[in-house]
């Protein structure tokens, strides 16, 4: 995969939405490419510059990353990893992209919903634990991110809070699925000469995204947040039935 304006682009749009709300690049980053692109060439590229972007990010709101928020749901990250290769193995992949479509669009609108309501109601430990294994799973199973953030917007009070904790979690899957991709050989030296020419382009978006975050309306920005929820959702039915 040779470097090209469009992968300019795509990389700089989604480390703009990354910066912004913490997640999502990846759903970007793939959705713009994947119509001239094998996954197997996208996803090791934005594993490698989202490494550091994680890293900034974390290291940015340090003051509201809390090891009791984050641990936990990075555990069920790495042990969803497990089971969820095995299910990517033998099970039929495009169909569990649609289901995982169908939950991601439906927490997206309940967190919309959630927002109208004049008086919330503290999320019960239970469904945030069923939140938490079910999103670890998923994360191990499609590397995506976006039921963390569901889980995520339950367990923290701030925007800075949930990109803080969110970015350790996804730093920590990131790690993990490194090594994994460089022991089965997805890791080749054209994928790290092409994140390393996208690397400065990756931080124009992720630099221009924070500077947003810091205008932008905290309630705004949770509007953000479920919209890309609802997007990577519908991006993943769209996707796999079309």
């Amino acid at each position: 995969m040779e470097i090209s304006l469009l992968m300019i682009a795509a990389v700089i749009c989604a480390y703009l939405v990354k910066g912004m709300c913490g997640f999502a690049n990846t759903i970007v980053f793939t959705s713009i490419l994947s119509f001239q692109n094998d996954n197997v060439n996208i996803t090791p590229v934005d594993l490698l510059i989202g490494i550091p972007s994680n890293i900034l990010l974390a290291v940015r709101e340090r003051a509201s990353v809390k090891l009791k928020i984050w641990l936990p749901l990075a555990i069920l990250v790495l042990i969803g990893c497990l089971p969820g290769i095995f299910l990517l193995k033998f099970g039929d992949a495009v169909f569990l992209k649609i289901l995982l479509g169908i939950a991601i669009t439906g927490v997206g609108v309940e967190m919309r919903l959630r927002e109208f309501r004049t008086k919330k109601k503290k999320t019960s430990q239970g469904l945030l634990l069923v939140i938490g294994v079910v999103s670890g799973f998923i994360s191990g199973l499609f590397g995506i991110g976006a039921l963390l953030a569901a889980y995520m917007g339950r367990t923290t009070d701030t925007t800075d809070s949930f990109r803080g904790n969110l970015c350790m979690v996804l730093l920590i899957d990131n790690l993990f699925r490194f090594v994994l991709y460089l022991a089965t050989g997805i890791i080749t030296p054209n994928v790290v000469k092409n994140a390393a020419i996208l690397f400065p382009f990756m931080l124009i978006g992720l630099g221009a995204g924070m500077l947003l975050s810091k205008v932008v309306d905290e309630k705004i920005m949770k509007i953000v947040v479920i919209i890309m929820l609802i997007i990577s959702g519908l991006s993943l039915i769209a996707t796999n039935v079309l």
